[in-house]
This record gives C-alpha cells, structure tokens and sequence, in this order.
C-alpha cells in the first residue's frame, strides 16, 4: 500500500511537471501558432519541450523519429536532433545501484565517473579481481517509476488527442503504447545480456564484427557487466585502403541481412555511437537494448517483401505491406495503393542496382502510406528504418556499394532455411 501511495504522489508530482512545462512552451509558441509560416516551424520547438519534460519524453522522441512512415519529414528531422543531454548520476545512485545489486564490493577497481552516461544508465570503466578490464552499465537509481510515470501520462495525453482533427486518424495510443514498450525495455539489462549472447552465437561463424561478451557472474538487476573495448572509435572511414573500406561495408551488411532475414533480429539503434571501430579497424556493436525478435511471419514478410523489390515485383510488395499493416481504413482504395506502390518500385527497378538507394525509396513509400491511412506494424517498419539509418553511414565507406546485391545471398539462405523448417513440419504422408 505505501509502494501504491508512494508512485500516486510521483504519478501527480510529474503530471503538475508536466502541464507547467507544456503550458509555458505553449505560450512561449503562441506567436508561431497564430501564423501559418510559424506553424510549419512547431517542429523545431519540440526538441526543446521533449528536453524538459524528461528522459521518457527524450527516449520516445528518439524512436519516433524513425518513424517517417507516421510523421511527416520535417518533425522527423527535428526530432532525430534529440540528445540524452543529461548529468551524470550522483556517486551514492550508482554506488546504491550495485550494493541493490549485490555488487558492492565486486570489483577490485571502479571508475564513478562515466565513460558513457544517458538518461536511463552510465557506463563506468571497472577491473575485476584477475584483472580482466570490464564495462559497468549501471541503471539511473529510482528512473523506473519515473519512466511508467510518464508513460501513462503521455497515454492519456494520446486520448485527449483525438479530439483534435489532425490527430484522429493517427493511431497515436498504440504508437506511445509500443514506444512505450521499447523504451521500458531498455530497462531489462537481463534481456540486453540475452541478446548479445545472441548476436554473438548468430553472427560470430558469419562476419568479423565484434560484440562484447556479458561477463555472467557479474550481470544482476540494474547492472550489466561487459569486457572492455578500449580506444573505440567513430564509425568513420578516415586512413582506410578502398579495400579495407569495402570489406568493412560487406561485414556491416551481411551482419544486418542475417540478422533480419534469417535470424530475425533488428538492432534498432544502429546509430553512429553505438557502431564504433575498434585499434584494429574492427567493426565494434555496442548497446543491445534496443534489440526487437520479429515474429517469424513478420520476418517472412519483410525478406518477401525486400526481395520482390529487388526483383521489380511492385504488386507483391502493396500486398505484403497490406498483409502486414497494424490497421487499415475503411473504404480504403486497395487497388490505387497497389498501383502506386507498384509505381515506385518500378522506378527503383529501373534503376542500376548500384544506384538504387533506400533513402529515396523508403520517404516515398512512407508518405504513401500515410497518404492512404495505412499504418504499418512497428514490427514490419523497424526493419526498413534500420536499413534507412544504416544506409547514411555505409555510404561514407563505399558510395558505390550495392545493398540489392549484398542481400540476395542471404535472402537465398533465409529462404532455405524456411523451407527446411516448413518441410520438417508437414504432417508426414502414409506409408
């Protein structure tokens, strides 16, 4: 009853947060708002608003911002300047968070300050008693409650919504509600150690990328233990051979087909901070906690429908996007949304391979959607964002690579691989 009572008063502590912020960013706006060039410019005030409100707000602004099939162009770019502009924690948080964890005296060595901080963790350099160098990632001490706080209020804020005309066809509850759900995930440092053992297992006998080990023994509640990649740095080409540059590219891709189309795995947040290069040159993936398992007819799809792009089939490709959507208006125009897709896909297909780019592709097709009020699943979307926030990157490697050609082999393999299982499943014929 106390823990009850406790989260009640947090819950109206931040909903008086809230609405003083969202008021005094409102009137500060109230000029823009009675002006039809300052409305088109409310976009560039988000990140500001997003900021105050909190760490959910910034996390879920984040991820909304690859969702350029729900949001137009503009409020996308503006929300992806978005930064985990935070503090760090105070000592006694993070030295509570490991005394909770049971790890108070487990490491021989201990870095507070954080060679990594966001708002929901810090990363802190530690060494174990062999000596062995290890990444801490320590959990913000009380952010839970703070985080499902918000996020129930930013549920009620999406139903108060629909009284707005612009956002009655938005399906804004179940976006916050899996937004919501992707962000409170990053809290699960179980789940993060689950899945880079995973990507590990999937990826180690198929590519040269370099994922840290979780180190067991020291991975609880709140805290999660890694070895230590030292002189980590950006994603960028600079002093690399052509050569070197190129086979980096093929390394990134093949990682990220297998990943999709035969594992069924999207690393969500394959952003320039989270892709790094080791001394060596070594492609380096840090921070799992935004990894998503497809469901298996997700996966199916959406190898479908890359592979029925590549191959010019623009019919297949609507069909798939339909098959899949999250929702569907009524009276929608099923045959004008085929002919346009397949409108699209054919000017892609017409295109050199080499030429063909998913940043130009995948805005169109977006806008398309939202033209015709199809809403598609975060499931389906979040494999093709990530290739989108993949693409930018690989281009400074190589401008000439061919992301059609690099994927062909995989989708072979993703598609053996289906029928073998479908084949091992069918009830056996009588002898």
């Amino acid at each position: 009853m106390p823990e009850r009572r406790t989260h009640g008063w947090l819950l109206l502590g931040r909903a008086c947060a809230t609405a003083s912020i969202i008021t005094g960013h409102l009137i500060a706006a109230l000029p823009q708002l009675l002006t039809r060039g300052g409305r088109a410019r409310l976009a560039d005030r988000a990140p500001r608003l997003l900021t105050a409100l909190g760490p959910f707000f910034v996390k879920a602004g984040q991820l909304v911002s690859t969702r350029r099939d729900l949001l137009p162009e503009r409020w996308c770019d503006a929300l992806a300047e978005l930064a985990d502009e935070v503090r760090p924690p105070r000592r006694a948080a993070v030295a509570r968070t490991l005394a909770a964890a049971g790890l108070a005296d487990a490491f021989a060595e201990f870095e507070w300050e954080p060679v990594a901080c966001g708002s929901i963790a810090s990363v802190h350099r530690a060494r174990l008693a062999d000596g062995t160098e290890v990444a801490v990632k320590v959990q913000r001490d009380g952010i839970r409650p703070v985080l499902e706080a918000d996020l129930r209020l930013a549920l009620l804020g999406a139903r108060v919504g629909r009284i707005l005309p612009g956002m009655r066809d938005l399906p804004a509850e179940e976006m916050i509600g899996q937004l919501g759900s992707a962000v409170l995930h990053q809290l699960d440092f179980a789940a993060e150690r689950d899945s880079l053992l995973l990507l590990r297992a999937n990826l180690g006998a198929h590519t040269d990328l370099r994922i840290p080990a979780p180190v067991e023994e020291f991975c609880r509640p709140g805290v999660l233990t890694m070895e230590f990649v030292p002189d980590l740095g950006r994603f960028r080409p600079l002093g690399m051979t052509l050569e070197r540059r190129q086979e980096v590219v093929r390394d990134v891709l093949r990682a990220v087909y297998r990943m999709l189309f035969v594992d069924g795995l999207v690393h969500c947040d394959l952003h320039p901070g989270n892709l790094c290069l080791d001394a060596d040159g070594r492609v380096v993936v840090l921070d799992a906690g935004f990894v998503v398992r497809l469901p298996d007819p997700v996966r199916r799809s959406f190898a479908g429908f890359f592979l029925n792009m590549a191959q010019g089939n623009g019919p297949k490709c609507a069909d798939i996007v339909l098959e899949s959507a999250a929702r569907l208006p009524e009276g929608l125009d099923r045959e004008g949304f085929r002919a346009a897709v397949t409108e699209l896909v054919d000017e892609a297909f017409g295109a050199l391979s080499k030429d063909f780019e998913l940043g130009a592709f995948a805005p169109r097709l977006f806008k398309l959607q939202r033209d015709f009020g199809v809403f598609a699943a975060a499931e389906f979307a979040f494999p093709l964002l990530s290739l989108l926030v993949l693409e930018g990157m690989i281009k400074e490697f190589d401008s000439e690579v061919d992301f059609q050609a690099e994927a062909v082999p995989v989708l072979m393999a993703s598609f053996a691989k289906d029928v073998q299982v479908d084949a091992a499943a069918a009830p056996r014929g009588r002898a």
